[in-house]
């Protein structure tokens, strides 16, 4: 302790000569002088109070905002439409069990309903209905032509734009086309109601609705409608609907010239061969027609 006590003197300056002599001959001198030279050029740090307090009101001052990121609308949107499409997903896979069958000109299509009714589908015609609730509800919507073969069971609807048609189980034919309404019953026993007013028809009588207008028909005595063996017959039909069942079945566009499409028509006319059809109508109507492209045109016979 007395030797630590003398190296503080020595360093403060507080040693006589005699002291500073006897300190030189413990051989610790030269570290010790050293130590003195080092520690002289160590300075204590001068600290400004004034310019110490400036600088940290003005590093309050100019403190960093925290930064806001700005939702802007295109996200929202962008956000908002992922989230509709998420949900009509989930709608359409777990919620919706609409079913629907369509086919396109010069297309026929069969298929089974859930009770394994038999379904054939005419040429541009629609049927949707509720798969899920199907065996309660045997309800179908009818855009179209279509011939059903109906297993018994509960009571089997059939909606147009026109009218209702309901059985329990049958065959029967629905034909609903611009300015057209038709059904006809080949088996069992069907309900027709069309404005407020149901028609019940057995096997061999059809129900027809032209221009809004009831029509008297005739008796037939086929098994099945003539569009399933691939041809159209009409009994006493305006032009305009034969016209009309041609284009669905052929692809093409009809014009007329100087014809009058209210004319009836009575006979058939073939699927599977264009310029067959063709004269099928035209000839027993006194008429000739001339082809550009996808476009028939009906004329008069020159001379007429």
């Amino acid at each position: 302790m007395k030797k630590e006590k003398e190296i503080l003197k020595w360093l403060n300056g507080e040693l006589s000569s005699k002291e500073i002599e006897d300190l030189k001959q413990s051989g610790d001198f030269e570290t010790l002088e050293k130590i003195a030279h080092y520690s002289a050029h160590l300075a204590t740090p001068q600290v400004d109070a004034q310019e110490a307090l400036a600088a940290l009101k003005n590093r309050k001052l100019t403190k960093k905002e925290p930064k806001v990121r700005t939702l802007h609308f295109k996200t929202i949107f962008r956000v908002a439409a992922v989230i509709a499409v998420l949900l009509t997903s989930a709608y359409f896979l777990f919620y919706n069990t609409t079913q629907s069958f369509e086919t396109g000109i010069a297309q026929t299509k069969s298929f089974q309903l859930p009770d394994h009714s038999e379904v054939l589908l005419n040429a541009s015609s629609k049927i949707t209905f509720n798969e899920k609730n199907w065996d309660e509800k045997r309800d179908l919507t009818l855009e179209g032509e279509a011939y059903f073969q109906v297993q018994k069971g509960k009571t089997f609807s059939v909606k147009t734009a026109d009218g209702v048609v309901k059985v329990l189980g049958t065959h029967f034919d629905v034909k609903q086309r611009n300015n057209y309404y038709e059904v006809s019953c080949y088996e069992g026993l069907v309900s027709v109601t069309y404005n407020d007013k149901t028609v019940k028809l057995p096997p061999g009588k059809t129900f027809r609705v032209i221009n809004k207008q009831i029509e008297k028909t005739d008796d037939f005595d086929a098994e099945t409608p003539s569009w399933l063996q691939k041809e159209s017959s009409f009994t006493r039909i305006p032009l305009n609907q034969v016209i009309a069942e041609l284009e669905r079945q052929y692809d093409i566009k009809i014009e007329t010239q100087d014809v009058d499409t209210s004319k009836l028509f009575t006979g058939s006319f073939s699927h599977t061969n264009q310029k067959i059809a063709l004269e099928a109508i035209t000839i027993p109507l006194q008429l000739s027609y001339k082809i550009k492209g996808k476009t028939v045109i009906f004329y008069k016979y020159e001379g007429q």
